[in-house]
């Protein structure tokens, strides 16, 4: 089609009625010249009467292919147009040249034999043209520009015409008939009478177009690259036959076959293995995914799905083991020899999965958490794998990422036990209590499934997406504190708790690991100095203050580099380390121990405080001053503590009348209650009975004996209820010089865990109410008469 401007036939010179042509393959747009071929003796007969009248007649778009006429099958809208040309031939068929002249519809049918003639009314243009409709084929211009410049089938004359149009319609109509559409697109647009809506639709068709030209291009372009490469690669083959070279994808493919069939996989990984290999065979040499697929399999082979180390159940040598690298925590090493113990009875009913809760080692930083756990594998004589999880806030991290994701591997657990080739390692997930939850998903939540003995026998990660068994692996947990860990994460573990090593313990570790280790490190093994027990016991009280050893290890290793440094530098080093040499190899000492009082003293109790570094004594200082009766709490007290006072003083003022107390004591006086180490900050509710002994001795006149130390939590009717830490709270009490301790008797089966040395060198009361605490606490004379 093209266009023609020159029209011989005013649109008010179109007859009104008119014979109606339906063609099948084609939508005829006013301005626009359209060639056709006229079969079929009604047809020719109606060219032939218009071509001897006027010359016209209106053209309708059949939907339907056929040679009949039914009107509902037309097209809502036609064309008048009139006949150019005119072309007999011998068969009888006529061709013609149409020119459309206008929009036309049809009101009537008047007649349809022997063709069918039509009542029609013509659709006009406007005259005026909206500023808006201007500015829409404007850019309907445009976008016609970079179509034809992207299509090398429409020649670039088309632009030209498409400038010099008169009218937007007439643009409109132009590209429609010249754009790729079909001829139902065509009808809509030939449907559309408004100008202004005309051209967005035309709009819509330019943009589709557009995109599809741009695919098509980069598909070319791809295509041709992806020739060029092809062709280039079979000529290089050429070339490595014609030197005798191997092709390096066969062999690589028959590589991965060949470890295929020696890994022996389960099935549903096998045969997901055999169908990634059958399409990396089919892929080009150069392909993009080529890399993935290969990466893949090699996680997919390299997995120990069938290797696993032998257990060694020899529950001796385990505990030989254990004892010798590892002092004390025989709680710690009695439960894992009894799970050694189950593991040797289950093995020898053919029993291979392990059942039972995960263990988690729960204590301060120090303690040896980490190397238990190397411990146990190499009691086992398996291999051990660590997994820190400390700030871990993505689900992926453990369960994978998919291998749609470019850049993609398997999830922590996987690649540790692909790196260490055994199904049964140790696996040790360090810092449970410190995962995060993100945006990516909640850590936590995969380690469920992990964690669970009937789950992980089929644990599926991303990347691989196939199960992998890790009901043989042997998981331990460990975290500093068990508050953070969630809940249902803490139901499938059994806490196995660490507490902090006592000074004696210390001693006992710094003699048998510690210094042998760091003499080694320090290049002195054959030729170190001894560091003798007085140096240790002040290393450990006045430059450390943890429940582990980490810290004192870096002082024992400064000590050797100090020595190695004399040593290089050609100058002699003692034999034997002493406490006072500490002053002249390391800083000041930083931390100061408590010691008792010099004599007792009214309304100073001595009481005993957990930390997590290990066991304190403390001060609690009462002071009764004339005032209007208020409490006064200071020593950066948390709220616990602060209502132990409060409870304390309930209790002071109940008993008042036996202690020999004014009843209106707290009414004419101010009580002053302060914890020295005042920037510390302090909580928790042991100190209750050493508050109200103070408060009581305070308020009485009656010194506190200051050899007496006490912990335990108060109610208001004067109960001591139990609390924790007893043993540290009780060595601590031992190291301070301390004769009599009082605990709460709901305590009493916490003293076996106290060394016997302590029980036999304090006086341990249990006392169940403060009536039986204050004989023990309070002198029986008043010194002063503080409250009358």
């Amino acid at each position: 089609m093209s266009t023609n401007e020159d029209t011989s036939v005013h649109r008010t010179d179109i007859p009104s009625i008119l014979p109606v042509l339906a063609i099948n393959n084609g939508v005829l747009f006013p301005n626009m010249l359209m060639p056709l071929a006229i079969s079929g003796e009604a047809w020719v007969k109606m060219v032939d009467d218009a071509a001897l009248s006027n010359k016209m007649l209106a053209v309708f778009w059949r939907k339907e292919p056929g040679e009949g006429f039914d009107l509902s099958q037309m097209g809502t809208i036609g064309a008048a147009a009139q006949i150019i040309r005119m072309l007999r031939l011998p068969d009888g068929t006529v061709q013609v040249l149409l020119q459309g002249l206008a929009r036309v519809q049809i009101i009537t049918m008047v007649s349809e034999t022997p063709y069918p003639v039509a009542q029609l009314t013509v659709l006009s243009e406007p005259d005026v043209i909206p500023l808006e409709v201007e500015a829409i084929a404007r850019n309907v211009l445009t976008l016609f520009q970079q179509v034809v410049q992207a299509n090398p089938n429409m020649p670039d004359e088309l632009v030209t015409v498409a400038i010099n149009t008169p009218t937007p319609g007439v643009l409109a109509d132009l590209i429609a008939a010249n754009l790729n559409l079909k001829p139902e697109q065509q009808q809509i647009v030939r449907d559309t009478v408004d100008v202004g809506e005309r051209l967005r639709v035309i709009t819509g068709f330019l943009e589709r177009e557009r995109e599809i030209l741009s695919i098509g291009q980069k598909a070319q372009e791809e295509m041709s690259r992806t020739q060029r490469e092809y062709i280039l690669r079979q000529q290089l083959e050429a070339i490595r036959r014609e030197l005798g070279e191997t092709d390096e994808q066969g062999a690589e493919i028959a590589e991965l076959r060949r470890r295929l069939e020696e890994a022996q996989l389960p099935d549903e990984p096998r045969i997901e293995a055999e169908r990634e290999l059958q399409r990396l065979e089919r892929m080009p040499p150069g392909a993009a995914e080529s890399g993935m697929v290969r990466t893949y399999l090699d996680w997919l082979i390299g997995l120990p799905w069938n290797k696993s180390t032998p257990d060694n159940f020899d529950l001796a040598q385990a505990q030989t083991v254990l004892d010798a690298d590892h002092y004390d925590l025989e709680r710690v090493k009695e439960r894992i020899i009894e799970y050694l113990a189950v593991r040797k009875l289950q093995h020898e009913q053919g029993e291979d999965r392990l059942r039972g809760p995960i263990i988690c080692f729960v204590g301060p930083p120090g303690v040896g958490k980490t190397s238990l756990g190397q411990s146990i594998a190499r009691a086992l004589g398996r291999q051990f794998v660590r997994v820190a999880l400390g700030g871990v806030r993505d689900e992926a991290e453990i369960r994978g990422f998919r291998r749609t994701y470019i850049g993609a591997v398997p999830g922590r657990i996987i690649q540790n036990i692909s790196r260490v080739g055994s199904n049964n390692p140790v696996l040790m997930l360090d810092e449970v209590d410190k995962l995060s939850v993100g945006f990516q998903g909640d850590p936590a939540a995969a380690l469920l499934e992990l964690l669970d003995p009937e789950q992980n026998r089929a644990f599926v990660d991303r990347y691989l997406d196939v199960p992998f068994d890790l009901s043989r692996v042997l998981f331990i947990c460990t975290a500093n504190r068990v508050d953070t860990i969630p809940p249902a994460l803490l139901d499938r573990m059994e806490v196995l708790e660490l507490a902090g090593y006592t000074e004696a313990e210390k001693l006992v570790i710094s003699q048998r690991y510690l210094v042998p280790r760091q003499r080694t490190e320090q290049g002195l093994a054959e030729r170190g100095p001894e560091i003798s027990v007085a140096a240790l016991r002040r290393l450990i009280s006045a430059y450390t203050r943890e429940a582990g050893v980490r810290n004192l290890e870096r002082q024992i290793g400064a000590i050797f580099r100090k020595m190695a440094t004399r040593l290089a530098q050609g100058q002699a080093i003692p034999e034997v380390i002493d406490a006072p040499d500490l002053d002249d190899l390391l800083d000041p000492p930083r931390f100061r121990q408590e010691t008792l009082l010099d004599q007792d003293e009214v309304g100073v109790a001595t009481g005993m405080v957990w930390t997590p570094v290990g066991g304190d004594i403390l001060f609690i200082e009462t002071s009764v001053v004339p005032g209007k009766g208020q409490l006064i709490l200071t020593g950066q007290l948390g709220e616990v503590m602060r209502e132990s006072a409060q409870a304390a003083m309930t209790y002071a003022r109940s008993r008042a009348a036996l202690l020999g107390i004014a009843s209106d004591f707290s009414q004419s006086n101010d009580i002053h209650i302060h914890v020295p180490a005042g920037a510390v900050p302090k909580e928790g509710p042991s100190a209750g009975i050493t508050i109200a002994s103070a408060l009581i001795s305070a308020l009485t006149g009656r010194p506190c004996r200051k050899h007496v130390a006490m912990t335990g939590e108060i109610t208001l009717r004067g109960r001591v209820l139990p609390i924790g830490g007893v043993k540290e709270k009780v060595l601590a009490a031992q190291r301070a010089g301390v004769q009599m301790v009082l605990l709460p008797r709901d305590n009493e089966p916490d003293l076996r865990e106290v060394p016997a040395e302590a029980r036999d060198q304090l006086e341990i009361v249990l006392v169940n109410h403060m009536d039986e605490v204050l004989p023990h606490v309070l002198h029986a004379e008043t010194v002063t008469a503080h409250v009358t």
